[in-house]
């Protein structure tokens, strides 16, 4: 059971500050916790706004500088979401210092901390909660081909690449479709959005044969709660690791419709933990038009816009200049709602949904 009750969190990025740790990052910009601090010795005397504006959290060196504050925290989560989702040794001591001090840890690891018998034995001690958000449900089921019920519009976001913004691009459509008075909501698939929306399941722990399964009951769940679902989108079609969780959600989910998030200026697949492998990022159209294709083996869907994330470009001149030129290459509803707001892009995919002859 994933904690609902409000949280005050330190967040541990120990290493690798705020720029390069993903989940810190999403919990922190959309999250509803209050951050307390975040513990990276490497950053110490700096402030999260300067990467996140409007985000007035410091950093310190330890725990115990955060425990010192005027709100104490009870709860630090841990930040990074590395490949292969295993724990950096030097953070051992510094989680065990948590569980001594009371405090619940929130990991999204793959490496179950609720199984480390060192970890399991300090917690008993304290009564400390240990709140793994990539254990799998105890629910396994293969897919039913359930439809969805009527009224409701399923939008999936993908991406021509991993860690480009699908979680943020789906919050951003959400936020603005309720500005809007729509009914929306996102269905967690990944740790971050989970430990944001307090529900949801992480697909990529999942045993194959149960993924499409399991994101068709989530996308019900999904329904139940509003009439707008946004699937938060994970990995890419053609990424050479992740390709697998893509095409569980488009056939699992079956969306009437998808968003394409894509990151100009990145020439290459996500692979740092391979430096010496490269997959170039696909062509825009006719990646459009593949993920037409695979989504219509089980039900039709059509990429009805594109979600730029323009990080790589500092001026919002040449921002817009490729939203431009991308809007024109492909047709299609095109802009960086992360940078200039989701209302505009929000209205496009609505209208584009409702004329779907499918629904």
């Amino acid at each position: 059971m994933l904690p609902t009750e409000p949280r005050r969190l330190v967040i541990l990025t120990e290493g690798y500050g705020i720029d390069d740790a993903k989940t810190a990052t999403g919990v922190i910009r959309y999250g509803s916790d209050d951050i307390v601090a975040v513990l990276d010795s490497t950053m110490v005397g700096r402030n999260v706004s300067e990467s996140l504006p409007g985000h007035d959290i410091p950093f310190v060196g330890r725990l115990s500088d955060a425990l010192d504050r005027p709100v104490r925290p009870d709860g630090l989560l841990l930040g990074i979401a590395p490949t292969g989702g295993k724990l950096p040794p030097a953070w051992r001591s510094i989680i065990l210092e948590a569980i001594d001090a009371g405090l619940d840890i929130h990991s999204g690891l793959h490496q179950f901390l609720a199984e480390d018998p060192e970890f399991a034995g300090a917690a008993a001690r304290t009564g400390s909660r240990l709140i793994d958000y990539r254990q799998p449900p105890d629910r396994m089921e293969t897919t039913l081909g359930r439809r969805h019920l009527p009224g409701k519009r399923v939008i999936l976001t993908v991406g021509t690449d991993s860690a480009i913004g699908k979680m943020s691009v789906a919050l951003e459509l959400v936020a603005a479709g309720r500005r809007d008075g729509a009914s929306a909501v996102m269905v967690p698939t990944g740790q971050t959005g989970m430990m944001i929306e307090g529900w949801g399941i992480a697909v990529d722990r999942l045993i194959s044969d149960f993924t499409n399964g399991t994101v068709e009951w989530l996308v019900e769940q999904g329904e139940a709660r509003g009439d707008w679902v946004f699937i938060e989108g994970q990995g890419s079609i053609d990424h050479p690791a992740y390709s697998a969780v893509t095409m569980g959600l488009i056939h699992g989910g079956t969306p009437h419709a998808m968003v394409l998030v894509h990151k100009p200026g990145l020439a290459e697949h996500d692979f740092d933990h391979l430096p010496d492998v490269s997959f170039p990022i696909a062509p825009l159209v006719p990646f459009i038009e593949m993920h037409e294709r695979i989504a219509e083996l089980i039900a039709p869907s059509k990429v009805v816009a594109i979600a730029l994330n323009t990080s790589l470009y500092a001026s919002d001149d040449e921002a817009r200049a490729l939203v431009a030129a991308i809007r024109k290459e492909t047709g299609l509803p095109t802009d960086d709602i992360v940078r200039f707001g989701a209302d505009g892009l929000w209205s496009a995919i609505r209208d584009a949904v409702e004329a779907l002859p499918w629904l």
